[in-house]
């Protein structure tokens, strides 16, 4: 399994629209090519519909392919949706794979199941396949309910678990900063990867 982190870094609202708009071809793609793919984590950007970033979990046979395709700096080409006056028409976000940290031992996690709750908090089902993770020796927690089986559910909650854990190690040692924090500050714009056009997100190829 590999992450893959969509950041806005310090872009206004229309690089966090574009992160979402990433995310939704990407996650396109990524179904086309029969892969399974996860929003993780997603932080709201200012508009509704945004996001300042978004951590995606993907693994199959491909996954190397579509990765290497999406890492990088991604340009979208659109008058601002939020200011119609604006000059600028060119937004970039970053795309990176982050390497997987390292295991928790089952031990040192406590896992509580709860029902799945949809919109309104209504049970989506009759089985608790929610799960909630706790490290106990920081007392992180993270809670996972995406998938339809506890089995899948516990998985995704030990990932997320580990790399909360692996930034919080980072900042208890008091390093420069983690590798999430340190790609999401800056976006380099000289070399965009892919490009897409207008409001419907087009990649057109030359």
């Amino acid at each position: 399994m590999t992450l893959l982190y969509f950041s806005a870094a310090k872009g206004p609202d229309e690089c966090t629209l574009a992160v979402a708009k990433a995310v939704t071809q990407f996650l396109q793609e990524a179904s086309a090519l029969s892969l399974v793919s996860e929003i993780l984590e997603k932080v709201p950007g200012n508009k509704s519909g945004t996001y300042h970033s978004v951590l995606i979990s993907i693994e199959g046979e491909l996954k190397e392919q579509l990765i290497a395709r999406w890492q990088g700096t991604l340009q979208w080409v659109c008058q601002s949706p939020y200011r119609p006056k604006h000059k600028r028409k060119n937004w970039f976000i970053g795309i990176t794979s982050i390497a997987k940290p390292l295991a928790i031992s089952d031990s040192a996690i406590q896992f509580t199941t709860t029902k799945s709750s949809g919109a309104g908090g209504q049970h989506v089902n009759k089985t608790e396949s929610a799960v909630r993770a706790t490290h106990l020796a920081t007392g992180l927690v993270v809670k996972v309910q995406s998938e339809r089986s506890q089995h899948a559910n516990k998985r995704l909650a030990k990932l997320l678990l580990e790399h909360k854990l692996s930034e919080y190690n980072t900042n208890q040692k008091q390093q420069h900063k983690t590798t999430l924090h340190q790609y999401h500050q800056s976006i380099p714009r000289g070399d965009s990867g892919l490009v897409f056009y207008g409001e419907t997100f087009c990649e057109r190829k030359i």
